[in-house]
């Protein structure tokens, strides 16, 4: 690149014998950001770090975590276009006939005592796609439906399509098809995320803004955006057994506990998730990075 080996050190380029802009990108930063305050302290691990904790734990004072936003004019439940009736937190009304639309729509039973879960997420490893499918194997014999939209590895589109012949509690679409993804947003009563890790995440929020109560494992953004039965329901272990234990127990809050079920959706729906309260947070760490800058001349 047109640097003489003297700068390998001073500019943070040499890692293990070799260059990495990376490297040298976090070592003369003023100061660091990235999209959730559990990413920001997962990435100083061994585990989350990809080689580079080190350097990060190094510069842990300069190291902030703000979470992403969602746009709450898509996002929307009260004026969702792509939707057949709007709602607010104060008249859900709107939700059920959404769920009866969703149900329809798959071929599921229409049943608005069943809970609904639902699943929009390409099938990888990081998504935790074979912690879903270990799960399905208790979770299946219940009385729950199940609405599954994505697209990813191959044997996981052939299982999900053989689940939908085989069972008529699971559905699942194939590819992208933002209407259906706004419909299971708004149908479903659950929504699954066991991801393995998950620097923010979107999909927990579009379900709050929703109502529909997102089903969790404690990772990134995840953890600081979903709290324990208060705006959704939270797992640790990386397991099926463990994801198959919190569907069930937020199975039976919606079926036996309906009242906290229902205000859980409210607490969920009122949150603020825009970018304006993001914006600021920036431009925050922006003016403190020009401070820095300043005091260091």
């Amino acid at each position: 690149i047109g640097l003489g080996s003297e700068h390998l050190n001073d500019l943070g380029l040499e890692y293990q014998g070799d260059i990495n802009l990376l490297k040298s990108g976090l070592t003369c930063a003023t100061c660091l950001s990235t999209v959730s305050p559990t990413y920001a302290e997962e990435i100083q691990t061994a585990e989350g770090g990809a080689g580079l904790d080190g350097v990060l734990r190094a510069r842990t004072a300069d190291l902030f975590g703000i979470l992403n936003g969602i746009d709450e004019q898509t996002w929307a439940p009260s004026t969702d276009p792509l939707l057949p009736a709007c709602f607010d937190k104060d008249h859900l009304e709107g939700k059920a006939v959404c769920k009866q639309a969703l149900q329809r729509e798959l071929g599921l039973e229409v049943r608005p005592d069943v809970p609904l879960v639902g699943l929009v997420s390409r099938f990888v490893e990081q998504k935790g796609i074979d912690v879903f499918v270990d799960a399905l194997e208790q979770l299946l014999h219940l009385d729950l439906q199940f609405a599954v939209l994505g697209s990813g590895q191959e044997w996981a589109e052939r299982l999900f399509s053989k689940l939908s012949e085989t069972h008529d509690s699971f559905r699942a679409r194939f590819g992208f098809d933002e209407r259906l993804a706004h419909l299971i947003e708004a149908g479903a009563d659950l929504f699954a995320m066991p991801s393995r890790y998950e620097p923010c995440g979107l999909n927990q929020m579009y379900s709050q803004r929703y109502g529909t109560l997102p089903v969790v494992r404690a990772v990134g953004g995840l953890r600081d955006t979903v709290q324990h039965d208060r705006t959704g329901f939270v797992f640790t272990a990386l397991t099926g057994e463990a994801l198959a234990a919190a569907v069930a127990y937020a199975a039976d809050t919606y079926r036996l506990a309906p009242a906290h079920f229902r205000q859980m959706q409210r607490s969920a729906m009122g949150k603020r998730m825009g970018w304006d309260q993001v914006a600021v947070q920036y431009e925050a760490l922006y003016r403190l990075a020009i401070a820095w800058q300043a005091g260091r001349h």
